[in-house]
Order: C-alpha cells, then structure tokens, then sequence
C-alpha cells in the first residue's frame, strides 16, 4: 500500500509540475520516452507554430516576433525554350514542357504536405507564362484548377517590357530573344511582387522541390528573422558552383535544415515585399540590362542582406549533369524526378 501511495503522490505532483510548467510557458522532455507533457508531443513530431514559436531540440524555443503574413509564388514559364543560352540538353533529356508541369508539380505537392501551415498564412501561386504551347497552357490551367488555393495565370506581353531593355548588353553584344523574353518576365514578376502582402517566391520552371522544401522556407524565415531582427532572402538550391571557391560563411540552425550565408545565386529566391521595395532600383535594373554575371544587381544585394541556401539541397536545379549552376550535391536526382510525377 505504501509503495501505490507513492506512486499516487508522484503522479498528481507530476501533473501540477506539468500544469505549472504550462502557465509559465516552459517546455520539459522526458528523455526516456522523448515525450514533452506540457504540449503532449513527441520530439519527432513538428514541434514548431507557425507564427508564435520555433523549437528546434536541444537547442529550444525561438519566440517568433517576424511572423509570416502571406506567401505569394511567382513561377515563370517558357516551355517553348530549351535552355536560356545553351544547346546543351537536361539531365533526363525530356522535352522542356516535362520540366515546367514538373516543377508546378512538385510546387503543389510542397504546398500540400504543408497545408496546415497555410490555414495560418495567406497564399497564392501566379503563373507568368511566355510562349507556350496552348496544350501546356491548358495543363498548367487545369492543374491549377483543382487546387485549395487561389491562383493566377498570366501570359506574357513582351511589348509592355521591351522598350526599357537595352539591346546591347555588358559583354557588348545583342541582347537574344531568350534574354529578352527572361528579363521581361522578371520585370512582369516584380511588379506582381509589389502588390503582394509579405513574402514572394520568385522561381523558374526548371527547379523540382523537395515536399518539405516550402514549409522549411517559410519556418526557417520566421525563425532567423526574428533571431537576427532583419529581413532574409532565401534560395532553396544549393548549387555546385558555390563550392568552387573556400569562402567565408555563417550557418544556421533553420526548422530542420541547416542553412548557410551565401553571395551569389541564381533568379530563384524568396524575399520579402519589403525587400522588394527597398531594392527595387537594383532588383529593375536585372530588367533593363543585362549584366554579367545577369544576376550581378542580386550578388551586390547579398553583399547588404543575408542570404541563406540550404545544405542538403531543398530544391534541384534541372540543368545539364556537368553544369556547374545546376545539380544540388548528395541528392538522389533521380527520386526526386519521379516525385514530381504529374499524376
């Protein structure tokens, strides 16, 4: 008897020690068991909340004092043209029609395993498209359709952007039709970007997501932001040309991914309207002419502001398999192809 009203005494003090704990607002693991009573979750289970808190264990809670408004992704399309500015094919050498409905694919499939996420946060998905086929048109059209999001599609007028390029470029030669078309469709989404309430994710269509790539974004975002009291750019690849050279870094403990300070990226990341604001004379001038590197106007952005790229990679770059601007490094490819299926 001794021994059960013990157990008893133990027990109801357990409970007012968890009661307490949870008035407090503390947290405590029973590293037995790896359960935390006070929120009656275990340890692999999403601990953080969207717009309150981020735990990331053993390191703790992050209060949340940058939360996220809304998301509004930007993808450009052109599946008419293979590649920008080479002749070279993709890995998997498939038409580049199979790449675009991909990356809308895996977008979605990203936005779905994060559904309960935008319960909280607002979202939209536009489509900027130039040239494409009518039939892909209506593929894209009809994918959007069935979706619990709002969405958009826009097709590109070229006319309304090309007076402001200049047609001889920072190497001193033409600007090419493909160009010309690119920086029309980043000065299209842009604009759009403006209108927008929070964050924008600007992205191409040759870029296959991981499922969780988008809610790591998103928690990620709100964490170091509110860590570091600034606003962030984050680009979900993490390119093989950024291990060329031994440069200096800092690394972050996102949701559940490490992230990294980079200097360079590509025209796929997410900013804030914020950002976009503030650097809009930059962001425009990637519009108007073309710089080399092109994306020298962000490179000098990054030079002022973080911009973090995950390790592992959260989103492949489908370019040619020797391209240097391309495959993520220790990343099954070839899996997260077959996930973006389009079913």
């Amino acid at each position: 008897m001794k021994i059960k009203n013990k157990e008893k005494k133990k027990s109801w003090l357990k409970k007012i020690f968890i009661k307490i704990c949870r008035l407090l607002d503390y947290e405590i693991i029973d590293q037995g068991s790896f359960h935390l009573p006070v929120t009656d979750q275990y340890i692999d289970e999403d601990l953080s909340k969207i717009g309150k808190k981020s735990i990331t264990l053993p390191m703790g809670k992050v209060e949340i004092t940058r939360p996220v408004k809304s998301l509004t992704i930007i993808l450009r399309t052109c599946s008419s043209v293979n590649m920008l500015t080479q002749s070279k094919k993709r890995l998997f050498e498939k038409e580049k029609s199979e790449y675009t409905l991909r990356s809308l694919s895996s977008i979605i499939k990203s936005i779905n395993y994060a559904k309960e996420l935008f319960n909280n946060i607002n979202l939209e998905l536009i489509v900027v498209d130039h040239n494409s086929e009518k039939k892909i048109i209506d593929k894209i059209k009809s994918i959007l359709s069935n979706q619990f999001f709002k969405s958009n599609f826009i097709s590109l007028n070229i006319d309304d952007f090309i007076k402001s390029i200049k047609p001889i470029n920072a190497k001193k030669e033409q600007v090419i039709p493909n160009q010309i078309s690119n920086m029309s469709n980043i000065h299209q989404s842009l604009l759009l970007a403006k209108k927008s309430e929070d964050l924008v994710y600007f992205v191409e269509d040759d870029y296959i997501h991981s499922v969780q790539a988008l809610k790591e974004m998103i928690l990620t975002y709100e964490k170091l932001s509110s860590m570091l009291k600034t606003e962030l750019i984050l680009c979900p690849a993490d390119y093989p040309y950024l291990y060329n050279e031994i440069d200096n870094t800092k690394i972050f403990l996102g949701d559940k991914s490490h992230w990294r300070s980079v200097k360079e990226t590509l025209c796929t990341f997410l900013m804030s309207k914020k950002m976009v604001t503030k650097y809009w004379e930059e962001l425009t001038s990637m519009c108007k002419f073309e710089h080399y590197p092109f994306e020298k106007p962000l490179h000098n952005i990054y030079e002022k502001e973080y911009c973090l790229s995950p390790i592992p990679s959260l989103a492949i770059h489908l370019t040619n398999i020797n391209s240097i601007f391309g495959l993520s490094p220790n990343v099954d490819w070839k899996k997260t192809w077959e996930d973006s299926e389009i079913k």
